[in-house]
C-alpha cells in the first residue's frame, strides 16, 4: 500500500466521537480520531513495509503514527530513527506505547532507555522509563542487569514525588513492572510499591486512574503470573 492510500483509509476510520476522546487525552491535530483496535486491524493490510511505516510516521498525523508502530519492523529500526521518533512523540500515547515498544524490541533498547529516562523533556523521559519497563516484560530475568534495576527502584523510591506529571505515570509502571515481571527483584518492588503508596497524576479531562502499585503487583501475583513473561512490546 502506498502512504495515500493508508491516510484515506484512515479518514474513513475516523469519527469525531472518537476524536473528541483523543483530544482530551492531549492529542493535536491533524489526526482522524481512529480507534486503536481499527489500527490493530490495519496491519494485516499495512504488513510489515518498513519504508512504509517510516513515512506513516513523519505525516505527523498521530493515527498514522501510531499505525508506523504497530506495523514496523523493530528489528530493521535504525537508532537515528528512533532519536528522531522520540522528538516527534509529544503526547504521551506516543512517547509510552509506540515509541517505548518499538524501541523495546530493538537492539537499541538499553542504550536508548537509559538516555532518555534522564531526559529533561518530559515525554523523551517518559519514553525511556517504559522503554525499560517493556525491555523488563519481554527478556528472560538472565539477560537483566540486576543491579541497575535495583538501583533504578531506589531513584524511584526517592524521586517519583517531585518529578514531572507523566514521568511520575511512567516510574511507577516501572515499578509494577519489575514486581511482576522480574523474579528476583519482586519483594524489592512491592516494599518500594509500599513506600511510594499512591501516585498522583493529572490525566486531564479524563476518566483514567493511576493504578496502585502495590495493589496491581499482587492481583498478578494472585493469578500466579509473576515472572511470565510477555511475547511483544508493541501494542
Amino acid at each position: 500500500m502506498k502512504v495515500e492510500e493508508v491516510m484515506s483509509k484512515l479518514e474513513e476510520l475516523g469519527s469525531e466521537q472518537t476524536k473528541n476522546i483523543y483530544m482530551n487525552h492531549g492529542v493535536q491535530e491533524p489526526f482522524f480520531g481512529v480507534k486503536i483496535g481499527d489500527l490493530k486491524k490495519l496491519v494485516k493490510y499495512v504488513k510489515k513495509d518498513y519504508e512504509l511505516a517510516l513515512a506513516l510516521y513523519n505525516t505527523g498525523n498521530h493515527d498514522a503514527m501510531y499505525l508506523a508502530g504497530l506495523s514496523v519492523d523493530p528489528k530493521l529500526i535504525k537508532k537515528e530513527t528512533l532519536q528522531n521518533w522520540v522528538k516527534k512523540a509529544y503526547w504521551y500515547m506516543l512517547a509510552e506505547y509506540t515509541v517505548a515498544g518499538v524501541a523495546a524490541e530493538s537492539e537499541y533498547a538499553l542504550e536508548l532507555a537509559r538516555e532518555w529516562m534522564d531526559s529533561p523533556e518530559e515525554m523523551t523521559a517518559v519514553c525511556g522509563w517504559n522503554t525499560y519497563s517493556n525491555y523488563l516484560s519481554i527478556n528472560p530475568d538472565e539477560k537483566l542487569d540486576i543491579d541497575e534495576i535495583r538501583s533504578r527502584l531506589k531513584q524511584i523510591e526517592s524521586t517519583i514525588h517531585q518529578e514531572r506529571n507523566r514521568v511520575r505515570y511512567a516510574m511507577n509502571n516501572f515499578v509494577i513492572g519489575v514486581g511482576a515481571y522480574v523474579k528476583e527483584l519482586h519483594e524489592e518492588a512491592i516494599l518500594v510499591a509500599d513506600k511510594i503508596g499512591k501516585v498522583h497524576v493529572n490525566v486531564g479531562n479524563t476518566a483514567c486512574k493511576v493504578p496502585v502499585a502495590t495493589q496491581y503487583i499482587n492481583k498478578i501475583a494472585e493469578r500466579d503470573k509473576i515472572g511470565i513473561k510477555k511475547k511483544t512490546a508493541i501494542c
